[in-house]
C-alpha cells in the first residue's frame, strides 16, 4: 500500500482536496468510515439550502467530477483505490440521505447500512472494487453500496411504518 498522504499533498492540488474528502481521509483509522460522518455532517449543513432536483443535480455533477478527482489523486498517490480516498463515500452517502426520512434513528440506519455494504462489496461492487482500477470503478463500487443501503432502507420502512 501506498504511503498515507499528508496535508502538504491534501492541499498541493484541488483534486486531492476532495478526493481526500476536505481532509477528512486523512484520519489514520477508518478513513472511510471518517468520510462517511464528514458526509452526513455537509449534508445537513447544506441540503436545505437546494430543492430536491437541484440537489440532484449537485449530487450528479459533484459523481461526475469526483471521477476525476480521483483518477488524478490516485495515480499521485500510486494506488487506484487509497484508504485515504473518500469522495467516493461521500457522494453516495448525501445521496442516501436525500433519500432517507430525516430523523436521526433513520440517518443512523442509513449510516451503518451504507458502511456494511461499502465494506462487504456485494456484487456487483466487488466487480468494480476488484477489475475496474480507476475513478469510474472506485465511485461505482459505492454507488451500489448506495443502492443497496436504499433498497434495505425501503424494505425497513415497509416493515416498520
Amino acid at each position: 500500500m501506498a504511503k498515507p498522504p499528508s496535508v502538504r499533498f491534501l492541499l498541493a492540488h484541488p483534486a486531492h482536496f476532495f478526493a481526500l474528502g476536505c481532509g477528512s481521509g486523512l484520519a489514520p483509522k477508518a478513513p472511510g468510515t471518517f468520510g462517511t460522518l464528514f458526509a452526513w455532517v455537509t449534508f445537513a449543513l447544506f441540503h436545505h439550502h437546494f430543492s430536491d432536483f437541484g440537489l440532484l443535480f449537485l449530487l450528479t455533477a459533484a459523481y461526475l467530477a469526483g471521477i476525476w478527482f480521483i483518477d488524478v489523486t490516485g495515480r499521485a498517490i500510486g494506488d487506484p483505490d487509497h484508504g485515504s480516498i473518500v469522495w467516493d463515500e461521500i457522494v453516495p452517502f448525501w445521496l442516501i440521505l436525500l433519500m432517507t426520512p430525516d430523523t436521526f434513528l433513520w440517518q443512523l440506519a442509513a449510516f451503518a447500512l451504507f458502511r456494511y455494504f461499502d465494506i462487504t462489496k456485494p456484487q456487483p461492487a466487488r466487480y468494480f472494487d476488484q477489475h475496474v482500477k480507476n475513478g469510474f470503478g472506485v465511485m461505482a463500487d459505492d454507488l451500489v453500496a448506495a443502492g443497496y443501503t436504499l433498497l434495505c432502507l425501503a424494505l425497513l420502512k415497509i416493515v416498520f411504518a
